[in-house]
């Protein structure tokens, strides 16, 4: 039981879109994540999805509107629902979901990551 430095755990990642485990609290996995660029357009069939934005801005898009985040904003995509994020500069994100979620979802793709490594 120890606790998360944020800036410390942003500072180990190096590449975009590559999901970390820096927690886990019961079943849900707490994931950290750069961005920048776009994602693909995917969703979570069977679980609910939460972005908060830690550092920088995104825009999540939806099929019916855009989500504009900013720092210390938090959303969350309901399970079924496309989303695509995408970020025009460095973001920093942290997502919490059921252990084992895919961060593509059922869009597949070489940004899939199935097995995120611990930091």
């Amino acid at each position: 039981m120890n606790t998360v430095n944020f800036a410390q755990k942003f500072a180990k990642l190096a590449d975009h879109w590559s999901p970390h485990v820096i927690a886990q609290l019961n079943d849900l996995h707490v994931k950290i994540a750069k961005i920048k660029g776009e994602f693909v357009w995917h969703s979570h069939p069977k679980t609910d999805e939460l972005f908060i934005v830690n550092k920088g801005e995104m825009v999540i898009h939806l099929r019916d509107r855009q989500v504009a985040m900013k720092a210390g904003d938090m959303f969350v995509v309901p399970k079924g629902v496309e989303h695509k994020p995408v970020a025009e500069e460095e973001c920093e994100i942290v997502m919490i979901e059921p252990a084992g979620t895919v961060n593509t979802g059922d869009a597949g793709g070489d940004l899939t990551v199935d097995q995120p490594p611990w930091i």
